[in-house]
């Protein structure tokens, strides 16, 4: 272990997730006794003000989203598992996931996009699964499912409809029947939904989602500094592992070349619409972290040279300071 350079030792070495666990626990916790003031921003979705409404104790709603936030992260590692887009250490990414979360202290907070980000994530397994199927009716079927589940709470996770069937189609499981499959699967939790609004006569309940969606707030540059901060640290990960993937795509199997490919365009989507609504940003932040923890799990897994280990210290030590940077804006 002497002689690996300091970012093998640490992707390499098996107390790396408890580490990271164990960092995160002190973040949540250093972060609820100095903001603990802190509340969740309203967004007027009328689904999620009504699971708002149990008026949950705010220490509740911080524990509730570190548990969401600990089952994505173990779902990032059987993701992992299940579609080897990390060849090693599969784990690696859910630290990432993990520390990421951990220095957004806004994000300790539970929202509708949290609960619709376990959705996609969901979603993203089955279309991952769909990949070249002879039958891929069902698995897209599952992967729209959740994409209409989640966006119950978060209407704008709709908007993601078309890119997956773009990564359908990439898969080479966009088929007639797959794709009015992926239609049924998507209509399916509205329809449950407008049987209730219809029965307990509260049809607004149904609408509700659809005007939300056709909500588009003017776009300008109004960013608050934490989230400048967070957002730019992302980028600059965000491309230098993109980068990675397309020059040294050619190491992985086709099949995880396109797994990559598809997580590098639903990132640009995502950071492409975070700068259209900058009021949305805290909601899709957490599909961000998602897939930008799995492209830098990726990265700094397979890399082995002198930049990538200086880029890999350079990424440590900035997590730190971005910690710092929120926490003092926020008080």
């Amino acid at each position: 272990m002497r002689t690996k350079r300091f970012q093998n030792r640490i992707t390499a070495g098996r107390f790396t997730l408890p580490a990271a666990i164990l960092i995160s626990v002190s973040c949540w916790t250093l972060t609820a006794v100095l903001l603990s003031e802190t509340e969740t921003q309203q967004n007027g979705y009328s689904l999620w003000e009504t699971f708002c409404n149990f008026c949950i104790p705010t220490w509740a709603n911080r524990l509730f989203s570190f548990i969401l936030y600990a089952v994505i992260g173990y779902f990032l590692i059987q993701l992992n598992n299940t579609f080897a887009i990390i060849r090693m250490r599969a784990s690696v990414q859910t630290s990432v996931y993990l520390l990421l979360i951990s220095v957004c202290p806004s994000l300790h907070m539970l929202y509708a996009g949290d609960l619709a980000a376990a959705s996609f994530l969901v979603a993203l397994f089955f279309l991952f699964r769909s990949y070249q199927q002879v039958r891929p009716t069902g698995s897209l079927f599952h992967a729209f499912f959740f994409i209409g589940l989640g966006s119950l709470l978060f209407p704008q996770l709709m908007l993601f409809v078309p890119i997956f069937w773009i990564g359908a189609y990439n898969f080479q499981s966009l088929q007639p029947k797959s794709f009015f499959a992926s239609l049924v699967g998507w209509s399916v939790p509205y329809w449950l939904l407008l049987g209730h609004a219809f029965y307990h006569g509260q049809m607004e309940l149904f609408r509700q989602p659809f005007r939300e969606l056709a909500t588009f707030a003017p776009v300008r540059f109004d960013y608050q500094p934490w989230e400048l901060a967070t957002l730019g640290y992302l980028l600059v990960l965000f491309i230098v592992s993109a980068a990675h993937c397309l020059i040294a795509g050619y190491e992985d199997k086709i099949r995880t070349r396109s797994y990559l490919h598809f997580l590098i365009l639903l990132n640009f989507c995502i950071f492409v619409y975070i700068g259209l609504q900058p009021a949305l940003s805290v909601h899709l932040m957490s599909f961000l972290l998602i897939s930008v923890s799995i492209l830098a799990g990726h990265l700094f897994v397979l890399t082995n040279s002198r930049s990538s280990n200086i880029f890999f210290i350079c990424a440590f030590i900035g997590l730190f300071i971005l910690l710092g940077f929120n926490i003092w804006t926020l008080l």
